[in-house]
């Protein structure tokens, strides 16, 4: 039996800092009202794709659904931005759940870090000297040394960002895999990645760290000088984005593999 649709009454807005984005929350507050974001029934964030990868973060414990409005560039994670029927549209959305991945990194000092991926987890190297990098996958290692800019771990949210600029593959928004793609790999030179299961989890080895210096990126929180780099999705966070009938991420992500 079909699940009920929520009824959205109460709207949280949010917006960039443009000037832009903080006029239009400005007429949809005149407009809407406006409530604390944490205890609204859903939230408006008004912006780019690097707002809602904000929005996603800041809000990630709160269970409130996340209805985003493009007034960036690309606007991937967005709905296009319309100021009338705006209710309408909420209750109408449609939902898509996603979780982040977990990223654990321990850079030359010994210490440790802990970051969430939306979109993904990348390591680059830092100076004009190529990475090399170990890669294991549940305890085994499959690649002895991979000599590259770098390497990534995509999400099926995120396969159709940095990931598809590095001809990484992409992903149906519900498949259970992530994609692990290489940066302008040299040795191996014609190797193109792998998919994952969602439940893999990936171990990065920085080799010759010293002389090699890597940075680990999750989204936007970058770790200098790592060492070690474990990722797994974390499946303790499940987040709901909404998006209007007809233009959720399954049929945004199918749209964008027949784009030339």
């Amino acid at each position: 039996m079909p699940q009920a649709k929520r009824e959205y009454e109460t709207i949280g807005f949010v917006a960039s800092d443009t000037p832009e984005a903080a006029e239009a929350r400005r007429r949809l507050v005149e407009h809407y009202g406006d409530a604390p974001p944490e205890q609204a029934d859903v939230i408006v964030a008004l912006g780019g794709d690097g707002l809602m990868l904000q929005t996603l973060r800041r809000f990630l414990t709160s269970g409130v659904p996340i209805y985003g409005m493009n007034l960036g560039t690309i606007g991937f994670l967005m709905n296009e931005f319309r100021e009338d029927e705006l209710r309408e549209r909420l209750n109408s959305a449609e939902a898509s759940h996603i979780h982040p991945l977990a990223m654990t990194a321990r850079d030359t000092q010994g210490r440790m870090h802990h970051e969430l991926a939306f979109n993904e987890v990348s390591l680059f190297r830092q100076t004009f000297q190529a990475a090399k990098l170990r890669i294991s996958i549940d305890g085994k290692v499959r690649m002895e040394e991979l000599v590259c800019d770098g390497i990534l771990v995509a999400t099926p949210a995120g396969s159709t960002a940095y990931n598809l600029s590095a001809y990484g593959p992409i992903l149906p928004i519900d498949a259970p895999l992530l994609a692990l793609t290489p940066i302008s790999p040299f040795r191996p030179r014609r190797w193109r990645g792998a998919l994952l299961p969602r439940e893999a989890r990936i171990r990065f080895d920085v080799l010759e760290a010293a002389k090699r210096p890597v940075s680990a990126v999750a989204d936007h929180a970058e770790i200098r000088d790592v060492v070690e780099v474990d990722i797994v999705e974390d499946r303790r966070h499940e987040l709901i984005m909404l998006f209007d009938p007809g233009h959720n991420l399954d049929e945004r992500i199918l749209s964008e593999q027949f784009r030339y």
